[in-house]
């Protein structure tokens, strides 16, 4: 499917010819997006819409403050760079394994923008665990190999 803008355009062409000009085979391919925010505003979100009512779903506008949300878009953006140039399957498993997954934890009631609503941005409470007895979690980094 192809619009006047190629947001819906996810055919790629052949592999080897899809990393950008003048690149060659072993080069890592160019990027679409040069950041997860582009990606986000660009991509992802005129691609994946839904009905934001604030019970069945939640978006918080200043998504960037909630650190799991950056985590989730950018492990999104990177997953899509890599999978747009699988010309059989790659769409398909980016949309399966990333997408609806990461974004069914986002818009989730009581995921990360549980206390935001569309209109305003509200810091979560952030989870505050004891620390576990002495011993018990030893630092791997100093046992020997």
């Amino acid at each position: 499917m192809e619009d006047d803008f190629g947001l819906f355009d996810t055919d790629t062409p052949d592999p080897a010819t899809s990393h950008g000009e003048g690149a060659k085979a072993g080069e890592t391919p160019e990027l679409v997006y040069g950041s997860a925010e582009e990606f986000l505003h660009e991509q992802l979100l005129p691609t994946y819409v839904r009905s934001v009512t604030g019970k069945s779903a939640k978006w918080c506008t200043e998504w960037y403050f909630h650190p799991e949300a950056v985590s989730r878009v950018a492990a999104m953006w990177r997953s899509w760079e890599h999978l747009r140039l699988d010309p059989a399957t790659g769409m398909s498993v980016w949309w399966r394994d990333h997408a609806d997954h990461h974004m069914r934890v986002l818009l989730d009631p009581h995921g990360p923008f549980y206390n935001c609503d569309m209109k305003e941005h509200r810091d979560p409470e952030h989870l505050e665990p004891k620390r576990a007895p002495t011993g018990w979690f030893p630092d791997v980094r100093t046992q020997p190999a």
